[in-house]
């Protein structure tokens, strides 16, 4: 029996108040002692109040008719007025089928290979090889969007690019690839596996060198194949690491990439390039629909909620690993 439950309710809360005090005592002196470290923390807590906090006093113009005359707070509530008007929108299938077909295809097709990289990696011998490749596959992290564009603009274009040049040679014609719809999304996608692949597997490759040489040792004395070492060894231990950004990656399904899609957008590929972010910036910034436009966001944003907590929730009941 629990000593707390014999004792009058007076004596346990103050029993309780004891131990709050106490706890909080221990998180002040902990603090103290610590006091550099919560001065680093200011910075990043600063530009998220700013950048991330702060705008979200913008989300009532979703259920406002907005006037620049009148302010935010002077402007008419029309209720859901606006999201009505987006779900009944003859683009409101095309923009939200384009978006989640465009994100589901770069979760499927990116989200493996970053760890594939990052295996084969941890597995070569040869040290300057290994710190040769790493370098290679991180660099094109480093170029801007706006130059990554437009080297596919030139890589594939139909007169000058080597892609065609390829075609041609093995007797193929020239084929406009930033015109054609259907090429779009293989572009928009292998072109930023190509370019995220090598920087996404550093936290990977960091989660390996915590493996235990003695582990594969062990295996190897047993006869396991580096096949079986990589399956049995390497992908159990990051596979928390895994499922925490498997999560945070479902909860950004819905967050395109507005600068990419809309520098390799055309009226050519416009059928399946046109996403939610997109709009959002013709309708909102173009257009000056600022209710309709921030109507549109806080729906975007409330599905990549729901879709997180869902994961979230699900990936705590299978594995175990979870966000909180």
């Amino acid at each position: 029996m629990n000593s707390t439950s014999v004792l009058p309710k007076e004596a346990q809360a103050g029993t309780l108040q004891n131990v709050k005090a106490r706890q909080r005592h221990q998180t002040i002196k902990l603090m103290k002692r610590n006091v550099a470290l919560y001065l680093f923390l200011i910075p990043a807590v600063a530009y998220i109040a700013v950048f991330h906090y702060a705008p979200m006093y913008g989300i009532q113009l979703a259920f406002k008719s907005f006037s620049p005359a009148e302010g935010i707070w002077g402007s008419p509530w029309v209720g859901f007025k606006w999201f009505q008007m987006f779900f009944e929108s003859p683009r409101f299938w095309q923009l939200f089928g384009n978006t989640v077909i465009l994100s589901f295809y770069s979760l499927v097709a990116g989200f493996p290979i970053p760890i594939i990289l990052a295996l084969l990696l941890n597995n070569v011998g040869n040290l300057k090889f290994k710190k040769f490749a790493q370098t290679i596959t991180y660099m094109p992290h480093f170029i801007s969007v706006v130059v990554l564009v437009g080297m596919i603009s030139v890589f594939f274009s139909p007169r000058s690019g080597f892609i065609n040049t390829i075609i041609q040679a093995f007797g193929g014609d020239p084929i406009y690839f930033m015109g054609e719809a259907k090429y779009f999304r293989h572009l928009y996608v292998w072109s930023g596996i190509w370019q995220s692949m090598g920087w996404s597997s550093i936290i990977y490759i960091a989660a390996l060198s915590g493996v235990s040489p003695e582990l594969h040792e062990s295996a190897m004395m047993d006869g396991a194949s580096k096949l079986k070492r990589i399956w049995h060894i390497d992908l159990p231990t990051i596979m928390p690491t895994m499922v925490i950004l498997l999560i945070m990656s479902c909860g950004q399904i819905m967050s395109v990439g507005f600068e990419k899609v809309f520098l390799m957008q055309n009226s050519l590929n416009n059928t399946v390039s046109e996403v939610i972010s997109t709009y959002t910036y013709k309708i909102g910034l173009m257009q000056a629909e600022y209710s309709y436009s921030t109507a549109i966001g806080l729906f975007n944003n409330i599905i990549n909620f729901t879709i997180l907590i869902l994961v979230n929730r699900i990936s705590r009941k299978l594995s175990g690993s979870s966000l909180w």
